[in-house]
């Protein structure tokens, strides 16, 4: 059974002597002088059954002077309920702001050739720091001891150079321009392959005397593995890799051990400080081991070049 207390106003009488049980009665029963201004207001409600109950509670409450609004307004609705409001009408998606796009890489021309026939012509280098190309004064030096240790002070023994980590293509290029015939280029990075490397050849006149490879330093050497080496070992090998990328020791196992080198090659490797650095590569033995600041430089080359270096 079902029951529904009508809302009233009341009026507070005080506990007397005569009338110890009575805390409060009805102001059309009893007039008394009312304590406090303030009515208050008793709602009590159930859930009625009758198809007709809200019409019902509504006509009751304005038979009291009350706004049945206020009383039989709709309860705020949950939040599942919100969100299942909102998906059906589609408001109160989180609206993801575009995803940006990445800024095109750019070049710009501060490296040159430094010596031999394209002496002093600008090539491009990517102005991000993900290319580190060989500084000036490293690849200068670096140069100076090969033409020395080959006997010509002036250019390079007629051969093959191999340029690992070749990023801007500023070695090989070096080395074509003092005399190389032919250099390898072993670059992994597509957008800098397509947008420096190669407009650099072009710009030098150098393209038909460069091979360039696409892949990894690791994938070349297990192609020279698979095709036995086939084209014989290299006359230079440059090695200029990024610094935190590489293991030196698994590198350095990996060239000694592979087909590009011989016993006549010359290797340089450009390392950074507090890297320990074998004597000898292979069957090479090192020449020189010098420093330009955080980065050092070494080279290693047949037994005959240290005897003539010492003479």
């Amino acid at each position: 059974m079902a029951f529904s207390a009508i809302p009233t106003t009341t009026s507070w009488r005080p506990v007397t002597a005569d009338n110890p049980y009575t805390l409060f009665t009805h102001r059309s029963l009893i007039s008394t002088p009312r304590l406090c201004r303030r009515p208050s207001t008793i709602i009590c409600s159930s859930s009625l059954k009758s198809p007709n109950s809200t019409e019902e509670k509504r006509e009751l409450l304005k038979q009291y002077g009350l706004d049945p609004d206020e009383f039989l307004s709709e309860p705020t609705p949950s939040k599942s309920r919100r969100n299942k409001e909102h998906q059906k009408t589609g408001r109160g998606k989180q609206v993801r702001a575009p995803h940006e796009q990445a800024k095109p890489r750019e070049t710009h021309k501060l490296l040159q050739v430094l010596g031999g026939t394209a002496r002093r012509k600008k090539l491009l280098s990517p102005k991000s720091m993900d290319v580190r190309p060989m500084m000036e004064v490293v690849k200068g030096a670096a140069f100076g001891i090969l033409q020395a240790a080959g006997g010509c002070p002036t250019s390079l023994r007629p051969g093959r150079w191999l340029d690992l980590y070749s990023g801007t293509g500023s070695v090989g290029i070096e080395a074509i321009s003092r005399g190389c015939s032919q250099v390898h280029f072993v670059e992994m990075d597509p957008w800098v392959v397509s947008d420096v490397l190669r407009p650099n050849l072009e710009w030098t006149g150098f393209l038909d005397n460069s091979v360039i490879h696409t892949v990894r330093v690791e994938t070349y050497f297990e192609r020279i593995k698979e095709s036995s080496g086939k084209d014989g070992p290299f006359d230079y090998i440059s090695v200029t890799p990024p610094y935190m990328e590489v293991d030196y020791e698994i590198l350095m196992k990996q060239i000694s051990e592979s087909s590009v080198i011989g016993d006549d090659s010359f290797v340089v490797v450009e390392y950074p400080f507090r890297t320990n650095m074998l004597e000898t590569c292979g069957g090479l033995v090192k020449l020189a081991d010098r420093r330009f600041g955080r980065t050092h430089l070494a080279i290693y080359g047949p037994t005959w070049a240290q005897k003539k270096r010492r003479s």
